[in-house]
């Protein structure tokens, strides 16, 4: 159990590193992002997520907001299990 938590931890943040990295290379391509290679394949990287969490966004988000959302909640969950992981696994701190 703890393993797959972990697991699960380690692809969380190996998301939000994808997510944030597609942020940087949007910024400073200057508004020709679609046309970058590396911001498309790190969207691809990272569409998984964002398909999720647009099935679970309203539909007043708009699409554009969803990889913003989708990095929340998984600083959420890194968090979250963070705090907790130690805890299962019985290590104090």
């Amino acid at each position: 159990m703890i393993q797959l938590l972990n697991i699960v931890y380690t692809l969380a943040a190996f998301v939000m590193l994808l997510l944030a990295g597609q942020a940087v290379v949007r910024v400073l391509s200057f508004g020709r992002h679609e046309e970058n290679a590396v911001y498309r394949f790190l969207r691809f990287l990272a569409s998984p997520v964002t398909r999720v969490v647009r099935l679970i966004t309203p539909e007043r988000v708009a699409d554009r907001h969803v990889p913003v959302v989708a990095f929340f909640l998984l600083f959420w969950l890194c968090f979250a299990l963070a705090v907790y992981l130690p805890k299962l696994a019985g290590v104090d701190r």
